[in-house]
């Protein structure tokens, strides 16, 4: 892990209780939500003012459904996840890629073509997420800006042991720190959790 992560984290932190290939475990698809519908709700809400009409976007990480506003022009919507059949069946992509970020975490995407990337309740499960998040850096154009969105919900043997380990407080200025050491500015956090069903904890960058 990088060196400021060392410092304050247990060596530890970016094991998983399950070291099986993700390919292996990502196989079958899993069409299903993995928050409430309000946090979807919330979600989508929150991506209305922070995606421009007509932004290319790259969805990270992506699966069957991108929580994108339905009504909002794009110019591309691009998803990158590990199973294709959830990838095919997405509506809202224009293009996708089958590519495990824990075995290569280069996105296969030239530099400057998105203006906004998008990674809903996933970052938990990545073991190089500094080095993932520079190559996102890299796709980003000018100006461009990411969005982590988390909640309290994982896969238990293919998360990090610093999500299990460490409280939502926590869980979130680790993200922030990630951002920050891949090189983005302006990183903040932002509470869009909806009363009564999953939290919806938002970390944001600018591509400088």
């Amino acid at each position: 892990m990088p060196d400021a992560l060392a410092k304050i984290l247990p060596e530890d932190s970016f094991v998983r209780m399950d070291e099986s290939s993700d390919v292996e475990f990502y196989r079958e698809p899993r069409f299903v939500a993995h928050i409430d519908d309000a946090t979807i709700e919330a979600l989508t809400e929150f991506y209305r003012t922070f995606i421009p009409d007509n932004a290319d976007v790259l969805d990270l990480m992506s699966s069957w459904i991108s929580h994108l506003p339905p009504e909002k022009p794009y110019g591309r919507v691009a998803g990158l996840g590990m199973n294709k059949a959830e990838l095919a069946a997405n509506g809202q992509l224009s293009d996708y890629h089958v590519h495990d970020l824990n075995a290569d975490p280069v996105l296969p995407y030239p530099d400057d073509v998105f203006d906004r990337v998008a990674i809903a309740v996933s970052i938990q499960y990545l073991i190089k997420p500094v080095d993932v998040l520079k190559s996102a850096g890299a796709t980003l154009r000018a100006g461009g800006q990411i969005c982590i969105a988390m909640s309290h919900r994982l896969f238990p043997t293919k998360a990090i042991l610093a999500f299990h380990r460490l409280p939502p407080t926590d869980r979130i200025r680790l993200v922030s720190t990630y951002l920050e050491l891949a090189g983005y500015h302006d990183v903040h956090f932002i509470d869009q959790s909806p009363a009564d069903a999953d939290p919806l904890w938002l970390v944001v960058g600018t591509q400088p």
